[in-house]
């Protein structure tokens, strides 16, 4: 018998694993990032998706004197004087153009907890600017800033406020004139941008597009559903399925099932206890 705590492990390890597939990203980057908005699936899958996602694995250092390499597959950011930041995926992007590849560095993020005593869009804000800082000695070095990757962290909170529930908000830096009209090219500027996917509680099946997709393969509680949930994965959302990806939605679906069934026993628990303790006062 697996405790609450023991459960709820797994199922983030699960879901880190089916975010990580190039397909569930593909769909992710269509709908949230402008760059590849008029690009098919299969196309940002296996052309602009580069290596394979990394989850949680290899450290990169701040520090110049023990900095790794960045080549999109580090998912660990840490200094010697700062605690370590582990990013639950991270990769590289490109869309090859023919004057010059547009280049992006790309954050997912699993966050079931929308308010944990701190701003998580702070947060996400946070790990756009270490994405940024790593780049440095690695993407670039010296004074060569042009060289720069735009950072995108995309957050896909599963549990939001009522008033977050399916919304999709991009936070971009933009050019204001204050005195003049002075012009930057937007490339100069344009280089973080976090983005908040809120999902909530309807079932998949009364939703569309992006949200219906998330709510299939992270929230979905009925363990009898996989295959029509693999089936439309295919059939929807252009989702090549491998065995790796079907054994991730199957236990997704057993875990998010189990995690629910021990929500509810914690729930009923808790209450038994408060009126016990009610009944005895």
């Amino acid at each position: 018998m697996h405790t609450i705590e023991e459960t709820k492990k797994s199922y983030d390890a699960a879901c880190k694993e089916v975010l990580a597939d190039r397909y569930i990203l593909a769909n992710i980057l269509k709908e949230c990032v402008e760059e590849f908005s008029g690009e098919s699936i299969d196309y940002i899958a296996t052309v602009c998706i580069q290596g394979s996602p990394e989850i949680g694995t290899i450290p990169v250092r701040a520090d110049e004197s023990v900095r790794l390499q960045l080549e999109g597959l580090n998912t660990e950011d840490t200094s010697l004087t700062e605690a370590v930041v582990h990013y639950d995926i991270r990769f590289r992007a490109i869309l090859p153009r023919e004057e010059r590849s547009i280049k992006l560095i790309i954050n997912v993020e699993a966050q079931n907890n929308f308010s944990p005593g701190y701003s998580l869009l702070k947060r996400a804000m946070y790990y756009c600017c270490r994405l940024v800082s790593a780049q440095y000695g690695t993407v670039f070095t010296h004074s060569s800033y042009d060289d720069m990757e735009k950072v995108y962290s995309i957050w896909i909170c599963t549990n939001p406020g009522a008033q977050w529930e399916y919304t999709i908000t991009k936070y971009a830096m933009q050019e204001c004139n204050l005195i003049g009209k002075a012009q930057a090219r937007p490339e100069e500027y344009d280089l973080i941008v976090p983005i908040m996917v809120c999902l909530g509680k309807k079932k998949y099946r009364e939703l569309q597009g992006l949200f219906r997709l998330l709510n299939m393969v992270l929230i979905h509680q009925n363990r009898n559903d996989r295959n029509e949930v693999l089936n439309e994965l295919k059939d929807h959302y252009n989702v090549v399925m491998t065995p790796n990806l079907e054994k991730g939605v199957a236990q997704m679906c057993n875990l998010s099932e189990g995690v629910y069934q021990d929500g509810v026993a914690y729930g009923l628990e808790q209450g038994l206890e408060q009126g016990l303790e009610q009944g005895l006062e």
